[in-house]
């Protein structure tokens, strides 16, 4: 009897013994896999964007002056040498006037000036027989010489000041054609800054008064694209976009211009990429901000694995080797992961392509790791709490 209750107690320790060192025990992950396939992957680069017209043009005034009158609107349909708006020409008229009236008397001083210079040169030349006769002075023939020089001079003069009060003409009646607001293309008016009675100053800087769009079929958008994307861009690569106004519309484009010229904001650097669109519907408008995915690559039927795998890191405690480099993926093999090195391609948010490496399609490949703990604290945390 007592052997049998000695047997019982070293029983019960083993038994206590076991399950304190199977408590204890780390338990084993849990695997999640999902499949390589084939499919498609379409690499883009996302960026932001205005919608211009491709050619905007500023129609302001050389001379200041009050509107007097407005011939057209916002959405007018404008060609080219039509009349947008008038200043109030009347001072411009009186300096035409004025200058017409110096020019006139310019003339006429001119032609005083020949009569006088014919009046000098009969007398020089009557000094000179005189002269030598011995009839007059030296001082009478060279005071005739001195009034003689003193006529050409005063032609010279003469003709200068019409020269002058012609070119002063001249820009008055420019002035005065300035009062014309003309635009200089055809197109479509986007923009109206004055009013009728308003008053325009054109000083250093010429006021913008019409804001002509030349062609609205024909739109194109500016996309800043950052730093580390502009390599992959080349022009010609297909653009498809939305505008908030129609979020359930794609509307397609190309690349037509990389610039090169870089813009900084805060450390920040990115390019200025054009984006040429047609625009025959006309639903597009100057100002739309466009959300715009520049197709990069576009490969179909091509063997893939999803993005999540890539980023999975197991960590082999078996082994004191460092951690692989480079892209790879892991798999199950006898209950056990094992990491594949792949050679990668494009990739878009989901997929990955996978150019080389030792995966075929239906593979199950790791894309996380979840551990029992992780599953508990989940259980725990999902467990409803004491009602009161």
């Amino acid at each position: 009897m007592k052997k049998i209750l000695v047997a019982s107690v070293i029983l019960i320790l083993i038994l206590i013994a076991l399950f304190i060192f199977l408590s204890r025990r780390e338990p084993a992950p849990q695997y999640i896999t999902q499949t390589a396939d084939r499919g498609d992957i379409r690499a883009t680069v996302s960026a932001t964007g205005t919608v211009n017209a491709v050619t905007t043009v500023l129609v302001g005034t050389q001379v200041s002056g009050t509107i007097k009158a407005l011939f057209v609107d916002y959405n007018s349909t404008v060609r080219q040498g039509q009349l947008l708006a008038q200043i109030d020409p009347a001072s411009f008229e009186a300096q035409v006037a004025q200058a017409a009236a110096n020019l006139s008397l310019a003339r006429a001083n001119l032609e005083k000036s020949k009569v006088a210079l014919r009046d000098t040169v009969s007398t020089f030349e009557r000094n000179k027989i005189l002269f030598g006769k011995n009839f007059i002075s030296k001082h009478d023939l060279d005071t005739s010489e001195t009034a003689y020089l003193s006529a050409l001079a005063q032609i010279k003069a003469s003709e200068a000041q019409v020269e002058q009060t012609r070119a002063a003409l001249n820009l008055a009646q420019t002035n005065l054609r300035y009062t014309r607001i003309i635009s200089p293309v055809n197109g479509t008016v986007i923009s109206r800054s004055v009013d009728v009675g308003q008053t325009v100053a054109a000083s250093f800087q010429t006021p913008t008064l019409f804001t002509i769009a030349q062609d609205l079929t024909k739109m194109q958008i500016v996309a800043n694209i950052d730093e580390a994307d502009i390599g992959r861009l080349l022009v010609g690569q297909p653009v498809t976009f939305t505008v908030d106004a129609y979020p359930d519309l794609t509307f397609r484009g190309n690349v037509s211009e990389i610039r090169n010229s870089p813009i900084t904001v805060q450390n920040v650097v990115t390019y200025d990429v054009i984006v040429k669109v047609d625009n025959a519907d006309l639903k597009l408008k100057p100002g739309m901000t466009a959300n715009v995915s520049i197709v990069i690559d576009d490969k179909k039927g091509i063997l893939r694995v999803p993005n999540a795998a890539l980023r999975v890191k197991i960590q082999d405690k078996s082994s004191s080797a460092p951690a692989p480099k480079g892209p790879g993926v892991w798999v199950l093999e006898n209950n056990k992961p094992k990491r594949i090195p792949l050679s990668v391609g494009i990739s878009d948010n989901r997929f990955t392509e996978v150019v080389s490496g030792k995966i075929s399609e239906g593979a199950a490949i790791i894309v996380e790791v979840k551990s029992n703990d992780q599953k508990n604290a989940a259980t725990q945390t999902q467990r409803p709490g004491p009602r009161f």
